[in-house]
């Protein structure tokens, strides 16, 4: 049997890149915010049945593990990293016989036989084996996935984990990596071949409008207080974000028109439920393009994961980065408050009030979706959320197997790696210039992505064409060496749907900042929950001519004070209003109405609560 295709990329061992700047603030407020305390006053953390408590066993405690994982490493946390190896030690002391990790109730059901939440656990000890070393990590794996194996035979991959068999495939290749060992590659086929397909769903999207809540009734296969058919499963928007996994990891086995399929995939989502932050709409289905269907805060991170894994396959290919770029700096912040310490189940690209509702757009989420608060409508986003940030951070830099290092975006970060010292000085994306300053010996390649948005881009002054990779090839010994990369954008009214527009510049997405109160609800500080109300009118059209672009110094939390805005000329449209607990739909555009001209300050998506992002324009 043929061995894996090896892939164009690789991460830098964890903890090798350290970030700076803005990017360290932000995996800082991790750390002292819900992240870093949530196993020490959540049940289903701190009592996991994953440590021998008496709480949750299943994902929870998993996904926690994680995301703390990276963000401990990263910061080279030794509070952090003490919570991480209590976790680590106890689920490897405590593997069973047979190879089978975490809770086992005996019970000869699917329940007890669920792989779904071991796979998660590998991939957190697969960061904790990067990090340190630990020995005990392969061997334990080998004897988990040897278990798989047969186990597999007599019950087949079911419910979540045959939505989700993408991540399996995705810890074997590491597992085959590693080791060499072949039968792994046989039971990567076994995994995929019990798995949905994918592939198919990929050449011909089956849920092109709002899967609603009468489809879902219809297809109606009561299992465990769920319904586990294909129809459900493959319509979750977080399953959907998983599946995209599925043509990157199987490409290692079978190159066959897989990346063509992924972006096929990818178009067709964002053509029928793009959203203007890059994500598609999931609340928790696939909802249609309307901007106020929300989109599950699980699915922003593992549409980054499935995202970043394909750039790992296939190098730094567009639109493939320029997604990453703009769900990492758009979609991923404005999931959270400010202070890291509470999150929404969804958001929102026109979340113009966040309340609790009967009356609600989703198609079948609560009525606390889209508040603030510790485990909002469900708990999976309280632990899962967490891993974004780290994810992309060790992802910054990659290297190939020629020996070169490749840069996938420009964030403040430095590392030491294969006798080279590199270190990036910018506040990217909140300014275009970024200084790469290189010592050590020989020549090693640098390849720089210059995104495709960036017309006019320079790399030491010379011209470089956008949505390439621009080599830097040079003697670095002598140095310190400097390289300079200017990224220019300019600010654009994008079309959207009923002649809507919105403005980015960039990777970056600006809305209008609604002015808000944030009311608490219930709940214990800091991870209360919270409703917040606007304060003032948010139902504008605007004139997409004569915008100013404002620049202020770049603070070390720009998500929360925004160091750039546009000033726009917008009027009131009084007949635009709520509907169903959420801003209506944008009436048509041009928009006639004899409102006042107002003076407007759009702000980057990143750094909003309240915003309305898509609006209709006028003159």
């Amino acid at each position: 049997m043929p061995g894996l295709t090896p892939p164009a990329l690789r991460p830098l061992p964890l903890a090798t890149l350290r970030p700076e700047g803005w990017l360290l603030e932000r995996l800082r407020l991790q750390a002292d915010g819900m992240a870093g305390h949530l196993d020490e006053f959540w049940p289903d953390i701190a009592r996991s049945g994953w440590i021998g408590g008496d709480a949750e066993g299943w994902e929870r405690g998993p996904y926690w593990l994680d995301g703390i994982t990276g963000i401990a490493y990263l910061l080279d946390d030794e509070r952090l990293k003490a919570k991480v190896r209590r976790w680590v030690d106890h689920i490897l002391e405590h593997q069973h016989e047979d190879g089978w990790f975490g809770p086992r109730s005996g019970a000869a059901t699917y329940a007890d036989h669920d792989v779904w939440p071991r796979i998660i656990v590998l991939k957190a000890l697969l960061q904790h084996l990067d990090a340190t070393g630990d020995e005990r990590v392969v061997p334990a794996a080998l004897r988990f996935l040897r278990l798989l194996d047969v186990l597999l035979d007599e019950w087949p991959l079911q419910e979540w984990a045959r939505s989700r068999w993408t991540d399996i495939v995705w810890v074997i290749n590491q597992l085959h990596d590693l080791t060499g060992e072949e039968w792994l590659l046989a039971l990567a086929a076994k995994s995929k071949e019990q798995g949905f397909d994918w592939s198919g769903y990929a050449d011909d999207l089956p849920f092109r409008e709002k899967v609603d809540e009468a489809t879902l009734l219809a297809m109606k296969d009561q299992h465990g207080g769920y319904w586990m058919n294909d129809v459900y499963l493959s319509s979750h928007g977080v399953n959907v974000a998983m599946g995209l996994k599925a043509m990157p990891v199987w490409w290692r086995h079978d190159p066959t028109d897989q990346q063509a399929r992924l972006l096929q995939m990818i178009a067709a989502l964002d053509e029928y439920h793009g959203q203007p932050s890059g994500l598609f709409s999931c609340d928790e289905h696939l909802a249609g393009r309307h901007p106020s269907q929300g989109t599950e805060t699980c699915t922003v991170v593992e549409y980054l994961a499935s995202l970043e894994v394909a750039l790992e396959s296939w190098g730094a290919v567009e639109p493939l980065a320029d997604l990453v770029e703009r769900l990492a700096f758009n979609a991923l912040p404005a999931s959270t408050a400010p202070d890291e310490w509470t999150h929404q189940y969804v958001q929102q690209a026109n979340q113009v009030i966040c309340h609790v509702t009967e009356d609600r757009v989703y198609t079948n989420n609560g009525p606390d979706a889209n508040v603030f608060g510790l485990e909002p409508h469900f708990g999976c986003c309280t632990a899962n959320r967490h891993q974004g940030w780290p994810r992309f951070t060790t992802r910054l830099w990659m290297h190939t197997g020629d020996g070169a290092l490749t840069a996938i975006s420009y964030a403040q970060c430095s590392f030491e790696y294969d006798g080279l010292s590199v270190d990036v000085s910018t506040a990217y994306p909140f300014e275009d210039d970024v200084t790469i300053t290189v010592s050590g010996s020989g020549v090693v390649p640098l390849n720089l992505r210059i995104p495709a948005w960036s017309t006019g881009a320079t790399v030491d002054g010379e011209a470089v064409a956008p949505g390439t990779l621009h080599q830097v090839r040079r003697d670095w010994s002598g140095g310190p060496h400097v390289v300079r990369l200017h990224l220019p954008a300019t600010v654009k009214a994008v079309p959207r749907p009923a002649d809507a527009i919105t403005l980015e510049r960039g990777p970056l997405v600006f809305s209008l900042a609604v002015p808000e109160q944030w009311n608490k609800i219930g709940g214990e500080e800091p991870h209360a929950t919270f409703e917040i109300h606007p304060t003032a009118p948010w139902n504008y059209a605007i004139d997409p001519d004569g915008i100013k672009l404002v620049r202020e110094a770049v603070a070390e939390h720009p998500f929360t004070k925004a160091p750039l805005q546009l000033h726009v000329k917008g009027r009131l449209v009084p007949d635009w209003t709520l509907e169903h607990g959420a801003a209506a739909a944008p009436p048509p555009s041009p928009v006639t109405t004899t409102a006042a001209t107002e003076d407007l300050t759009f702000i980057p998506y990143g750094c909003t609560n309240l915003r309305v992002t898509e609006l209709p324009w006028t003159r």
